[in-house]
């Protein structure tokens, strides 16, 4: 089944046609800034000029960094206040005119890497774990997704996890991949602590093979630890697959 796949971030909002029988794209990506401020109505405009920019009259999956129960924002921590209790697949639907499945970002990055990434074939307790401006999670018990965790707010050193070791906290304080690491570390502690997982997946920015090679080694977990292969076509290949269920 062929999906349009959109990923909304802070910066862009990226979009491209799915083949979710294997993840491929089937267009070269297309990427338009995200507007400011990106209020719902700001976005579902843009969303609607990514369904045109494809001629595209099919299913539409998309992503929010945001907590999305059956279509209906419920946290806006990193997206304008205007989206608590927005009703987005209608929303988007309405701008489109396209059936609009819609959830967490990070919840289509997992997806994408539990059925054609890192993640395929492994059962039990698996946490994808996107690391970036935030911390973003998603949870998965044998291959199947536990929607909206939002564990990058867990407490970690008094404060929000994603505030003491996101990607963001690296380069505002100018640390060392191994400074860096060990705040890290302690997040995965608290993980694996609470849950006890099978396997944790990496992604993000942070799980090029570039940067995967400066930090790997100052990490240990008893889970499986896995850096993450599809990158930044994972939200885009994850809405996809969401919309094909």
């Amino acid at each position: 089944m062929d999906v349009l796949g959109i990923d909304i971030g802070g910066t862009g909002i990226k979009g491209a046609p799915v083949d979710t029988r294997d993840g491929s794209l089937l267009a070269e990506r297309h990427r338009i800034p995200t507007p400011d401020p990106a209020t719902p109505a700001a976005v579902a405009d843009i969303v609607a000029d990514m369904v045109r920019h494809f001629g595209w009259t099919g299913p539409v999956g998309a992503t929010v960094p945001a907590r999305v129960q059956h279509g209906l924002v419920r946290t806006a921590a990193n997206i304008h206040d205007q989206w608590i209790d927005t009703q987005v697949d209608r929303l988007f639907s309405d701008a489109t005119g396209c059936s609009v499945t819609v959830l967490n970002d990070a919840d289509a990055a997992g997806l994408a890497s539990m059925r054609f990434g890192a993640g395929s074939g492994l059962d039990g307790i698996v946490f994808f774990i996107t690391v970036g401006t935030g911390i973003g999670s998603a949870m998965f018990y044998d291959q199947k997704l536990i929607p909206n965790t939002e564990l990058g707010h867990l407490r970690l050193k008094g404060g929000s996890a994603e505030d003491y070791a996101s990607n963001r906290v690296r380069r505002e304080k100018d640390l060392s991949w191994k400074k860096w690491a060990r705040r890290f570390q302690k997040y995965l502690d608290r993980i694996e602590f609470l849950f006890a997982p099978d396997a944790i997946i990496i992604g993000g920015g942070i799980s090029r093979p570039m940067k995967v090679a400066k930090y790997w080694d100052y990490l240990s977990t008893q889970a499986a630890l896995i850096p993450a292969e599809l990158e930044n076509e994972a939200g885009i290949i994850g809405a996809a697959a969401a919309a094909a269920r």
